[in-house]
């Protein structure tokens, strides 16, 4: 995504939140951004089998 893009959608967040972002802060949350979406990007490429099924409990 553009710098362009993200601003918007870093806009469109904050408005639906009720966050105001401060100008100072904008950058390091693109920069947050962009690893999120790097990281989905990979979990969405990772196949399941058909009978795989969701764990109904996690635990550490």
């Amino acid at each position: 995504m553009t710098d362009d893009e993200l601003d918007r959608l870093i806009d469109a967040q904050a408005a639906l939140l009720g966050f105001s972002i401060r100008p100072d802060w904008r950058e390091a949350i693109r920069a947050n951004l962009r690893v999120t979406l790097r990281f989905g990007a990979m979990v969405d490429t990772f196949e399941l089998p058909d009978e795989a099924e969701p764990a109904p409990v996690f635990a550490a």
